[in-house]
Parts: structure tokens; C-alpha cells; sequence
């Protein structure tokens, strides 16, 4: 019997994916908002593919905002954007 793959929703595109292959962004419960790649942080928890267009989708609908019941940082975005950049040129 295979083992069941944990899904999880893309706060751009919206479409379900393995929990693996998505960037997971967790407020924290002390109310911070960082990236989690390990995927074991105590807090909220939103995940984006890691394509920049579904990252542009979600931040011009606020849809990792209204997910994690906070504002998110510039910093956040900034760091999803090199995080992709990474991914697309390594």
C-alpha cells in the first residue's frame, strides 16, 4: 500500500499540490512571518508554488495575508522572489 501524499493549496494559482514541492510561509506564534523549508515550524501556515507568477498572483490579491491573519513584510516577498530565482537559475 502506498504512503498517502500530504496536499496543500498555492495561495496564487490555487491548484493542490504535495506539501514538498511548496514554499511554506508561517506566522509565527510570537505573530512574526518567516519561510519554513523544513515545514515543521510552530504557527499558521500558507504555501505558494515556487513560480514567480503564482508569487505575483497572490501578492496583488493579499491572498497570503488574508491566509495567515497578518500583514506579511516586504521583506517576506523579497525573500520568496530570490528563493525562486535560485530555484529557476540552479
Amino acid at each position: 500500500m502506498q504512503k498517502k501524499i500530504p496536499q496543500r493549496q498555492c495561495m496564487g494559482c490555487r491548484e493542490r499540490m504535495a506539501k514538498k514541492e511548496l514554499i511554506r510561509v508561517v506566522r509565527g506564534t510570537d505573530g512574526t512571518v518567516n519561510l519554513d523549508f523544513s515545514g515543521k515550524q510552530n504557527g499558521r501556515g500558507a504555501y505558494i508554488c515556487p513560480k514567480m507568477e503564482c508569487l505575483i498572483r497572490a501578492r496583488k490579491s493579499n491572498a497570503l495575508a488574508r491566509s495567515l491573519e497578518t500583514e506579511i513584510p516586504p521583506e517576506v516577498y523579497d525573500r520568496l522572489e530570490k528563493e525562486m530565482e535560485a530555484a529557476d537559475n540552479g
